[in-house]
């Protein structure tokens, strides 16, 4: 009796929760609807494209050559920039404004002296999270001393300094509109989730077209790729700010400026230095990339490092990339913390006492160490760390690449999934007809979201097929789809092991704090390592890069789910697989289906940033593009990447984002 009760009652606890949820009901009411127009539209549609353009590769005749315009638009940008109005008399003194801007942030951190940057950075950590920080900000800058990048790493903070201003500026203004007015909210919405799914490389193409390779460009690139996340959570406080506060507030007579100041900004403190953390971090990973188009430090030095494929420079320059991640996110977090909590600082030194305390001391290091002629990092307190480093790979070569008794090597590894999944994958989709691709993606995009959906996504694939890089879309596609399913096998499977055990969670958590703090360009090092160089590693870098918000949004989801259903499935005498299989995942899709889309745009942000690593594709193009001057072939590229990846969002994110507004609306 005992063993009948579970199999017979648990799945009455699962049905009876996934009939009423919205992706059960979609599917049951709509799905075979769906496909039956889906069905007849193929069945009418197929013959006719067939007949018009037979064979599996995109028609040429569907084909527009942008190269000869882009080609001309090129040549006209670069022959006017000294010239024209729009250059003259606006985007030069645009770009002027950066470099002086930057220019002046860093020569501001040389004359603090190295003393000085490390006494400050240390005394505003105190200051907003206490002893520990301030240690672990001290040794993470006497680090990047150590190995030799001081001056590199000055460089990178000064171009972060000014661009996280600018994209707060930008997000603020723009979280504003949209907080305080519906129909620039509607207008905005759609624009922000296409930029925050854009791959970080897509932006360098426009930003170096229009003001060439240099600190401005890659400025203005980190400004447009930081600025959605402080934008949306700007708009979001502003809307989300609680009705009863408001109202009271316009009992009392108050104007909208008035009400602006007073309640709808203080109570979007929260979100607002969230924003400003994620801003932080995305400007620090996108300053990085754009050390491809002339952003100076320590970016520019991993990508002349990988470029050479000598891993020790790339490391030296890796690790304080990490470093000042961490640093950046652990000061910026506790500020968030501090601030947006209810209690009071009730220390002596307590408000601007503590703060003018701080400063004095910063000037007073700063005044000593240039007395004392100690601005410059000695370099007798270096460690050289590249020909150990490169010592160590040569090793790997020779002992762990290949001939691994038993387990086989990392290069075997390598080949192995590029033999037996990368190309078996990239064959199948490019020896499909090019209209069957079309039908699958609409399928898919319709039957878990709308016809406007689909549309968008069918119309996304289509524009790479027109602009003639089907088959290089289709690798890029292949190294996505088998980086996405590694990613979400390892990750659904850590997040449920993570979620039934908190030891294994608290061992992880700071694990994937790292991991979730570091840079894009900082995954390609260790993956050179093992794997040298090709599409396999490129692979590798993305699934390590987007494991984590995997697991963390997997074991949220699952801990998440309603303790009751779980509690009646137990009642029943469910086994832990029985109540895991038919209730925890079930209720959890919502969450898995995030974690899905985000495990695709991740993987999609490193694949093409592979290509620095011999991933090939589109990521080629664009490096190409930039390497040679060619900006029709980098621009082209840059534009499929950002066709596939909204149509991979479209494919994968509407029923994750219908079931958080249902849940919100019930």
């Amino acid at each position: 009796m005992s063993t009948t009760a579970p199999t017979t009652a648990t799945p009455r606890v699962a049905d009876a929760d996934t009939k009423t949820g919205p992706v059960q009901a979609l599917l049951r009411r709509r799905g075979l609807a769906k496909l039956l127009v889906l069905a007849v539209a193929a069945a009418v549609l197929v013959p006719l494209v067939h007949a018009q353009w037979p064979g599996t590769l995109w028609p040429s005749d569907l084909t527009v050559d942008v190269s000869g315009p882009l080609g001309k638009a090129s040549d006209w940008i670069i022959d006017n920039r000294d010239s024209h109005w729009l250059f003259v008399y606006f985007l030069g003194h645009l770009s002027n404004a950066v470099v002086i801007s930057v220019r002046a942030v860093y020569l501001l951190l040389l004359a603090l002296g190295w003393t000085g940057v490390v006494a400050g950075a240390a005394l505003i950590a105190w200051r907003v999270a206490g002893v520990r920080l301030a240690a672990l900000t001290v040794a993470s800058f006497g680090l990047c001393g150590l190995l030799g990048m001081w001056v590199p790493t000055m460089q990178t903070l000064a171009l972060m300094v000014v661009s996280v201003i600018a994209a707060v500026v930008l997000g603020v203004l723009m979280g504003l509109a949209a907080g305080l007015s519906d129909r620039i909210f509607r207008i905005l919405r759609p624009v922000l989730d296409t930029m925050q799914i854009l791959p970080a490389f897509s932006y360098l193409l426009p930003v170096a077209l229009i003001f060439g390779v240099g600190v401005p460009a890659a400025v203005l690139a980190t400004v447009v790729y930081a600025a959605p996340p402080m934008a949306r959570l700007t708009a979001l406080g502003l809307r989300g700010a609680d009705s009863g506060v408001m109202e009271a507030v316009t009992s009392l007579g108050t104007t909208a400026r008035q009400r602006l100041f007073s309640a709808r900004l203080p109570l979007a403190r929260k979100e607002l230095l969230l924003g400003l953390n994620q801003t932080i971090m995305m400007a620090l990973s996108m300053a990085i990339i754009a050390s491809m188009i002339g952003g100076a430090g320590l970016g520019d030095r991993v990508y002349q490092a990988l470029g050479t494929v000598d891993v020790g420079a790339a490391l030296a320059a890796g690790i304080p990339i990490v470093l000042l991640a961490v640093v950046l996110d652990r000061v910026t977090g506790a500020a968030g913390e501090s601030l947006g909590g209810d209690a009071e600082d009730t220390s002596a030194l307590r408000g601007w006492r503590g703060w003018s305390l701080a400063a004095g001391v910063t000037v007073v290091v700063a005044l000593a160490s240039r007395f004392a002629g100690r601005l410059e990092w000695p370099t007798s307190w270096t460690v050289d760390i590249v020909e150990p480093v490169n010592t160590a790979k040569d090793w790997m070569v020779d002992h762990l690449y290949t001939g691994v008794p038993v387990v086989g090597g990392t290069a075997d590894w390598a080949a192995h999934f590029t033999t037996w999944i990368l190309n078996p994958v990239r064959d199948g989709l490019q020896g499909l007809p090019w209209w069957s691709v079309l039908l699958v993606v609409a399928a898919l995009a319709w039957l878990i979201g709308t016809w406007q959906t689909a549309l968008t996504a069918v119309l996304a694939m289509a524009g790479i097929g027109v602009l003639g890089v089907w088959d290089k879309s289709l690798d890029t596609l292949a190294q996505v789809l088998a980086g996405v399913a590694v990613t979400v096998v390892l990750g659904f499977a850590i997040g449920i092991a993570t979620a039934r055990s908190q030891r294994l969670e608290r061992l992880l958590r700071p694990v994937l704090d790292v991991c979730q703090t570091m840079p894009q360009f900082v995954y390609l090092i260790p993956v050179v390592m093992l794997f040298d160089i090709g599409r396999a590693p490129a692979v590798a870098a993305a699934v390590v890069y987007a494991l984590p918000a995997v697991i963390r949004i997997t074991t949220q989801g699952l801990r998440q789910v309603d303790s009751g259903a779980v509690e009646a499935s137990s009642s029943l005498g469910a086994t832990n697989w029985q109540q895991l299989r038919q209730v925890q995942l079930p209720l959890a899709r919502p969450a898995l289906l995030l974690a899905l889309n985000q495990a695709v745009v991740l993987v999609l942000a490193v694949v093409v940033i592979g290509a620095l690593v011999g991933g090939g594709a589109l990521g080629y193009d664009v490096v190409f593009g930039i390497a040679q001057g060619d900006l029709a072939t980098g621009m082209v590229g840059g534009v499929a990447i950002v066709c596939l990846g909204l149509m991979l969002d479209r494919v994968t994110q509407p029923t994750a984002r219908r079931e958080s507004g249902s849940k919100k609306g019930a």
